[in-house]
């Protein structure tokens, strides 16, 4: 069972990581919109994603804490 938390936190710890990559993205579509520019991402799908990593966070976690 050890062996296996061990798994998920990596897992945890892999889309964590991957949602601090975007967030690069994230800060230059808010400075852009704080100048009244062009967006340059498209925020709906960045954030589409970025909520989906999230979600597979939150159901990763539940299985630890359930464990």
């Amino acid at each position: 069972m050890k062996a296996n938390n061990q798994y998920i936190n990596n897992q945890v710890e892999n889309l964590k990581h991957k949602l601090e990559e975007s967030d690069y993205q994230i800060i230059k579509c808010y400075e852009a919109s704080l100048l009244g520019e062009k967006l340059p991402y498209d925020i709906k799908e960045l954030h589409a994603v970025r909520q989906q990593i999230r979600d597979e966070i939150n159901i990763l976690q539940k299985k630890i804490s359930n464990a």
